[in-house]
């Protein structure tokens, strides 16, 4: 089987959209086989997403960021679309990928890379 980036790198088009919906599935089969952690991590989840010195869109963005330089392709669908619903823009999340070039240098080129695919499904 091959994986999602050997896809992307050989110029197939993933379907985000169905992607992002097995992510949800296997999170939800996750949260029933190990509930009390699942719960703890959405507290967490939760608590610091609330708006502080930085504003609930910002945090996210430090999230997907992290999730680029990272390569976990499942949080950055995750992230992009919870971005979108905050109002994120391609421009935003753009210069967010520019940092996370930045910061992760040559292998972070391929994530981002799949990562503005991604958005650009999600966003369709």
């Amino acid at each position: 089987m091959a994986s999602r980036a050997d896809a992307c790198t050989k110029g197939n088009v993933m379907d985000s959209k169905a992607d992002l919906a097995a992510i949800k599935h296997r999170s939800r089969a996750l949260i029933q086989a190990v509930n009390a952690p699942m719960k703890g991590f959405g507290q967490l989840s939760a608590a610091v997403k609330e708006p502080g010195a930085l504003t609930t869109k910002e945090k996210e963005f430090v999230a997907i960021g992290i999730a680029v330089v990272q390569g976990c392709d499942d949080c950055v669908a995750f992230h992009i679309e919870v971005l979108q619903k905050l109002g994120a823009n391609r421009e935003e999340f753009a210069e967010v990928l520019g940092m996370c070039l930045q910061m992760g240098g040559g292998p972070v080129v391929m994530n981002a890379g799949r990562a503005l695919a991604v958005w650009d499904q999600l966003a369709a």
